[in-house]
């Protein structure tokens, strides 16, 4: 009899280990599951591009021409292009806010384009701008600043404003070589 009690409370020793085995592997596959789940909603928003704040000096750039090609000293690379401010003063001051965009034209502040609905994204060195017609890729090439504006999608067609290819900020402006525009009073 001692012998049969004996086997029988090993018996039961060893199926309550195994069923609390069972339950804690159980366990472990669950919150493996649930890291598993949480890394892989997470992983997309990574992957996709941030929104972002738009930089105060965007709301001031204006348009710079690159002037001597093979200069390294990025001030005497890029400046003031001459006929767009003095000659035919055609080109357009560019400004981004949280609430529009705004093409100006550089000579008359009257002479305007704006831009209220629209989408900001950032990557990097890059802002993008998105409008129904239109994507405007605003990258910084220089810590000068010096930006490069690319614009796809529907061609851009503002009366007297051209777009330029290189904008810098309003600050930065007086730093860049500068033309003197003579006669013209551009």
């Amino acid at each position: 009899m001692k012998k049969t009690i004996t086997s029988f409370s090993f018996a039961v020793v060893l199926l309550a280990s195994c069923s609390t085995s069972t339950e804690k592997k159980v366990n472990n596959v669950d919150s493996t599951a649930v890291k598993t789940d949480t890394v892989s909603k997470l992983t997309p928003e990574k992957n996709t591009i941030s929104k972002v704040e738009i930089p105060g000096d965007f709301s001031e750039l204006v348009p710079i021409d690159v002037l001597e090609t093979k200069s390294k000293n990025v001030y005497e690379k890029y400046g003031i292009e001459f006929s767009g401010n003095c000659y035919s003063c055609d080109l357009a001051s560019f400004s981004i806010t949280k609430n529009k965009i705004k093409w100006t034209n550089i000579c008359d502040e009257k002479d305007a384009f704006e831009i209220n609905d629209f989408s900001v994204s950032g990557e990097g060195n890059k802002t993008v701008l998105k409008t129904s017609d239109r994507t405007y890729i605003l990258t910084q090439i220089d810590k000068a600043p010096v930006y490069e504006l690319v614009v796809e999608g529907k061609k851009l067609e503002l009366d007297k404003k051209r777009v330029a290819r290189y904008f810098t900020t309003q600050k930065a402006l007086p730093l860049f070589k500068e033309h003197d525009c003579g006669n013209f009073e551009g």
